[in-house]
This record gives structure tokens, sequence and C-alpha cells, in this order.
């Protein structure tokens, strides 16, 4: 994500000033078709790699006469990391991920036109009191595309990476497994051409349209039209970029713009954290598969946010609702949604039960953060690998780290199937027995997960709902002619403080908490296995409460600040004060006061009729 966001970073403010200059729908035209470019690259390590090797004591062959994999003495298990140090070496060397960052700037450097520029298009064309909607379309149609797109990564990572090239049959993991690695290539493929595809219309456009409501007034057209020909000739000789410093000096000096800004890298920073790691969350939280998370979060999330936006840009639309009161409603709609995320800490789960590392072997807890305890008299004389990450479920409800582990000496099945008997460190009254995976979480989880998604769904709903209100702030505090240089900056400075350092410092801070990491082919250090879950939960909801917390103090000045100040085409004397202008016979003073646009309360207004 942190390298898209540098490649649109490249280009985004120029783009955003420069893109009005010249024809916009074919910019975005070009940024889509570069986009499946990216896209396409993106993609190509996975048919130019070796196949996915994972971590596993038991072989995935099926071939079990050896039961290398079990509790025997001297026995010698079927994964270890290599000592051949020319095979870490050519490991190490690998130039694949060079292919996805090229394919993530590519990717960022195409998407840069799209929101900038079709912003500003609509709000140059469209009426102000329809714009709110058809920026309500867009952004839902924003949100349409990560659902198509959440639907569709759940299915790639229910699919085996390696999917036609090995025997699926042998595989000893399941998508629930974090070992499990899905055909995250597949949707790389389709966003190509879905991108390429997408661009054909845009080269059709025209590079303007005729002004929304005045179709027929042809006196007004034919005026437009003479006025934006002097002003392109204007250009031509004093050459576009004369205004482009007077411009950034403008907005940097507008305290609404600039704290809109502020509030947005503030918030910005606790979704993007929210966002990208709430698959894990559900994974260690709750039990649940890549897949399954994705699917969930596509499913419960997504559509209220459509809803949202829709219904924010009508209720805009309808009401004719005033910049001042679309600040309002941004802010208090977003301050109650913010109180509702503190339930989130009362839906919680246990940690998984896994012997020596959440519990004891006696089936107790204990201290996450002592010594090895790994090893228990069960298992001491089996010669197990202790780092390796091959889980088991015992059937009394405890899982272990491998079947070794558990001390099983018999199993009887093969891949997913395969089933161990014997197990020593299994304690029951009957026959002590396992199955490949962790143990499900029970019933009371399942319910606790429903509880989250619905207030989360909730949640989303409310938020987007204020979300069109609080643009229309952004984009009705400066001039029509800084609009798309405006919009340019915000998405600039929401990436730099936000985009990039958010996914590195909280994946740093999730890190901290995890209670057995995986292991390489050469020995390093792997992906994480098993988080401490409580202290996940503390991080992944408590960060991004305290985040927000802070931006309601510059939402705050922006509603006082919008008390006495005067926005960019919004008249002196309208609403009350017009009204009384009317009855008192003084509407011909209040109107020229509007030739002025000098900041003034609605007393002081008053006062001076």
């Amino acid at each position: 994500m942190s390298f898209q966001a540098e490649g649109n970073l490249l280009l985004i403010i120029f783009v955003s000033y420069f893109g009005t200059q010249l024809h916009r729908p074919i910019l975005i035209g070009v940024g889509c078709v570069v986009m499946g470019v990216g896209c396409f690259l993106q993609s190509l390590p996975h048919f130019l790699m070796d196949r996915y090797e994972y971590e596993s004591t038991v072989s995935v062959s099926g071939n079990l006469s050896s039961n290398s994999f079990l509790c025997m003495e001297n026995g010698t298990q079927i994964f270890r990391p290599t000592e051949d140090p020319s095979d870490c070496v050519k490991e190490v060397k690998s130039l694949m991920w060079v292919y996805v960052l090229v394919g993530n700037i590519i990717r960022g450097i195409g998407e840069t036109p799209i929101m900038p520029l079709g912003i500003s298009y609509i709000e140059d064309f469209a009426k102000s009191e329809n714009s709110p909607l058809y920026i309500g379309f867009v952004e839902t149609g924003a949100i349409i595309g990560p659902l198509i797109g959440l639907l569709l990564a759940s299915f790639c990572a229910n699919v085996y990476v390696d999917t036609g090239s090995v025997n699926t049959d042998d595989l000893t993991i399941t998508p629930t497994d974090t070992r499990w690695v899905g055909a995250w290539w597949f949707g790389f493929l389709i966003c190509a051409g879905v991108n390429v595809l997408t661009a054909i219309p845009f080269f059709f456009l025209p590079k303007m349209l005729p002004k929304e409501g005045l179709k027929n007034n042809a006196d007004i057209i034919k005026n437009d039209k003479k006025e934006k020909q002097k002003e392109e000739v204007k250009k031509e000789k004093d050459g576009i970029t004369k205004d482009f410093l007077p411009f950034m000096k403008s907005l940097l000096c507008n305290p609404i713009y600039m704290l809109f800004i502020l509030i947005s890298i503030v918030q910005f920073n606790a979704f993007v954290n929210m966002f990208t790691f709430m698959p894990k969350y559900l994974e260690q939280q709750y039990g649940k598969s890549a897949s399954d998370a994705i699917f969930l979060i596509g499913i419960y999330n997504l559509p209220p946010i459509c809803i949202g936006y829709i219904a924010g840009g009508l209720i805009m639309k309808k009401f004719k609702i005033t910049v001042k009161q679309a600040a309002h409603i941004g802010c208090w709609l977003s301050l109650i949604e913010y109180l509702l995320h503190f339930l989130c800490f009362l839906m919680i789960c246990d940690n998984s039960s896994v012997a020596g590392i959440t519990t004891t072997y006696k089936g107790m807890q204990q201290d996450l953060y002592v010594g090895n305890t790994i090893l228990a008299d069960c298992n001491r004389d089996c010669n197990c690998p202790t780092k390796t990450w091959d889980p088991v479920c015992g059937n009394n409800g405890v899982s272990y780290m491998s079947a070794c582990l558990a001390g099983c000496e018999t199993s009887v099945g093969t891949g997913i199937n395969m089933v161990f008997q014997n197990c020593s460190c299994i304690q029951t009254s009957g026959n002590s027995s396992a199955v490949l995976g962790l143990c499900d979480k029970g019933h009371d989880c399942s319910m606790m997960l429903q509880y989250f998604l619905i207030l989360s769904a909730i949640g989303s709903f409310i938020y987007s709902l204020s979300a069109i209100p609080g643009y229309m702030v952004l984009l009705r505090c400066i001039k029509p002619e800084e609009k798309s240089l405006g919009v340019g900056l915000h998405t600039f400075c929401t990436r730099v403080f936000a985009g990039i350092p958010a996914p590195i410092y909280f994946g740093a801070l999730a890190d901290s908490t995890c209670l057995h990491w995986g292991i390489l082919k050469c020995g390093e250090s792997g992906a994480c296995r098993i988080y401490d879950s409580a202290y996940f939960r503390y991080i992944y909801l408590g960060l991004p409460a305290a985040l927000r917390g802070t931006s309601y103090i510059p939402a705050f000045l922006i509603l006082i600040i919008l008390k006495k100040r005067l926005l960019p085409g919004e008249n002196a004397c309208s609403g009350t004060v017009l009204i009384e202008a009317k009855v008192t016979g003084k509407e011909n003073e209040c109107k020229d006061m509007n030739q002025n646009s000098k900041v003034l309360n609605d007393d002081e207004l008053k006062t001076k009729l």
C-alpha cells in the first residue's frame, strides 16, 4: 500500500493543478490503463517463482510408512531449516519483490488523476445543490469497487496459491491455517483487465460540459464559452504555471481548509489501521479464516457505507443544506459513531488454548511471556522440533504446536483428514486423539463475532452518512478555481502523513503482541502464527480510538470559525437575515451587501440594516 502511495505522491499535486488546464476525462482514461499495467506487473512473480513450501512436520506426499513426524525416540522430522548456504543465498537474492514494487508504484501513478480531476469535473458542471448527490454516487462507486474486490479476494484466498500445479488433496493445511496462502495473483489479473476496459468510456467524454441548469439559456451558455475561450488565450500567453504558487499560498492560508486536512490526517491514520488489519483481527480474535474474514468485511461493512453515501447526498440535495449546517451534521454524526466504537471493547474472545504457549499441558492458563515451556514431561523424549508450527487439536479441546508435541504415536488417514492417536500429552478418559488445525473457539465466541459485525455495520453507516456533508465543507471552503488543486493537496497530505506511515507503525505494534513466530527455509523468523489476542485487541481498537479523539479538537474549531466567516460564493444576506429584510422593506439594501464579501455574522448584518 505504501509503495502505491509513493507512486501517487510523485504526481498528484501537479496533476491536480495542471490537469484542469488539459482534457480531464482523457487523463482519467490514461490513468485507468496505467493502473491495469501495474496490476499485471504485480501478478508476474507467481509465474516466475518456485512453488510455495509451508513449514510442516507432516509429509504432504501421503507416505506415512515412516511416521517420522510422530513421537518417536531419535525420530527425524520432515521440515528442517536448510543447512546449505547456497540455498539461503539464492533465497535472499530473489528479485521477485521488484515486480510488486514497480507494479504498485505504477498503479499509484495511474490512480493519481482519477479523484482530483473527477471531483473537480463534477463540481464545475453540476448545480451546487446537485453536486453533493453526484459526489455521493462517485464515493459509492468507490465503495462498490472494494466490495466486489473483497468478494473476489475472499474467493481467491480460499483457493490454494499453487492450484493447478499441486495436488490439493495432499495438502495438510486448510484456509483457516495461518500458513495457508491463497491465489493472490488471480485477482490482480482480473483487475488488470477491468481497469483497461473501464478506461474506454472516458476517451469519448468532452473536455467541457454545459453547466447544469443552464441548458435552456443559450445566451448564458454562449457568454460562458466566450469567457472560457478568453481564459484559455490568457493562459497561453501567461503560461499555465502562473497561478500555481498563488493558489498554493491561498490554500495554505485558509484556516478551515488546513484544519480539515489536519482532521483528515488523524482520522485517516485511524481508519487505514482499522481497515488494513481488520481481517487479521477477525482471524486472531474470533478464529476465522482469511477468506471468511474478507467476505464478512465485504458483506457487513461496505453495503452500509454505500447506503450512507447516497443517503448523505440525497439529504444535502433534498433539504438544501448549507455548508455551515453540513459541518455540524458531519461533526456530530461522526462523534456519535465514535462513541459507539467503544462498545467493541466488550465483544471479546479468549486466546486460543495452545499448550506451551497460552496454556500449560494440564490445560491451565499460564503467563504468556514466561520462558520456553514448549516441552513437557509427556513429550520431552520425542525429539520434536520446538519452533515448527503445525498445530493439531486434541479431543480435550486444547491445541498443540504439532502432533509430535502432543505426544501422538500413531496416525490414520491422509491429507487434511489425518487423525493422530495414542497422544500422551492429551489427558482424556478415553482414547486420546487429535486432528489437524487449531481448535474452534466455541459458540460464545461466534456470538461475539456477530455482535461485533452488527455494531461495525451500524458504525459504518453512521460515519458514511456524515462523509458527504463533511466533504462538501472541504470543497466549498476554497475558491472554485482552486478546487482541483485543493483536492489534490488534501489527498497528498493524507497519503504522506497517514497512508504511508500508518500500516508501518501499526504493524510494528501488532507484531509486538506475537507469541510464536514461524520459521523460514533458512531458519529465519517468518510470519507470526499466533498473537496475544488481548493485547492485539487493545492496540487494534484503542489506538484508533485515541487518534480519532484528538481529531475532534480541530473539528470544533472549524465550527467556531464558520460562525464568523463567509465561504467563497456564499451570500452575506441570506437565511434569516434576508427574511427580516423583506419584512422591513430593506431587501434591496440587504442584497447590495452581497456585492461585498466582507465577513459579518448575523447580528452585525442586522445592525447594519
